[in-house]
């Protein structure tokens, strides 16, 4: 990307440009858990399917996997055990192009595990998992070298006590060097009720610069049953994007509104379907494109998702019996 798409990104969230001016370009750092996933090969229950792919999946690193695709620098960051599967979750990501500077292996927890059952939802084995221990220390172990905008979730808000007050002490370190912070609202209902999460997550978006919501999602939590009115009640965010579902998405920047239809496709599951979303549009924001380029972008990752029992896009799939 040239130094002018870097520039305007620094520009529109008002920031210094002559401070990275000799940097290879933008980074996307990416926080919070990822644990490894199991998933049918093809598509099919897991009570029914004979073979299996074992992959990598969280919401922050899959946004990271999907900027990497994209030609964007990405990195990652969260605890992961001294583990075999952490071992196995590191490679994947970084087969994927994702930096993985400043992890930290955790010998005392263990790396989390979910089941993905395609059309029935997903099974998390993730209580006690080396992410819910994370810590405000942590924020010292974050490599911030490069970073233009910070991605994170509402899930790490909910992982522990400790891995909220992270995420606090994260987005204040943000804050502190000038990063855009992104934030997915990503309510997770078997984690907590929409009741409880609502305050929390209504906070943690007015912090970021960047909000991505489903419309569905915000009439759970707020109440807000359209776009419009999920923008009154996030007025102050700079730029928010409301996804809804296979109709589109629209962002709302100041006083301007864009909206792009999603992409028709036979949709295989729809779990990972957000992160790829997030993941096209930050890797356009990163490679200084326009709004309604933006939700293109994707609305092209989201649609490719779809069309797969995988949270990313994998050229090739580790099977197992």
């Amino acid at each position: 990307m040239g130094d002018g798409g870097r520039e305007s990104i620094l520009r529109h969230w008002g920031r210094d440009t002559d401070r990275r001016s000799e940097a290879p370009g933008p980074v996307l750092l990416a926080v919070g858990e990822t644990m490894a996933l199991v998933a049918p090969a093809v598509a099919g229950r897991v009570v029914d399917a004979e073979l299996f792919r074992l992959d990598a999946g969280g919401a922050e690193s899959n946004v990271a996997a999907h900027v990497a695709a994209l030609g964007q620098q990405a990195r990652w960051f969260s605890r992961l055990g001294t583990d075999p599967l952490g071992d196995r979750v590191a490679r994947q990501l970084a087969m994927r192009g994702v930096q993985l500077d400043g992890v930290i292996r955790d010998p005392d927890h263990p790396t989390g595990l979910y089941v993905k059952d395609p059309g029935n939802g997903v099974r998390y084995y993730r209580a006690g998992s080396a992410a819910s221990h994370l810590t405000p220390a942590d924020v010292d172990a974050v490599d911030w070298t490069d970073v233009e905008v910070l991605h994170i979730s509402g899930i790490t808000a909910i992982l522990s006590p400790s891995a909220a007050a992270f995420l606090d002490a994260l987005i204040a370190r943000a804050r502190s060097r000038d990063v855009a912070v992104s934030f997915d609202v990503n309510h997770r209902a078997a984690l907590w009720d929409a009741a409880t999460a609502a305050p929390t997550l209504a906070a943690l978006a007015r912090q970021a610069d960047i909000v991505f919501v489903g419309r569905d999602e915000a009439e759970g939590l707020w109440g807000t049953p359209t776009a419009e009115a999920t923008r009154a009640l996030l007025g102050e965010v700079p730029e928010l994007v409301v996804k809804d579902g296979d109709v589109g998405a629209t962002v709302f920047v100041d006083d301007e509104v864009v909206f792009e239809p999603a992409h028709r496709v036979e949709v295989v599951d729809v779990v990972g379907a957000g992160d790829a979303f997030a993941g096209g549009y930050l890797a356009a924001l990163l490679g200084g494109a326009d709004h309604g380029a933006r939700l293109r972008a994707g609305h092209e990752r989201a649609a490719l998702t779809l069309t797969t029992t995988g949270d990313s896009i994998i050229e090739e799939v580790p099977v197992i019996r």
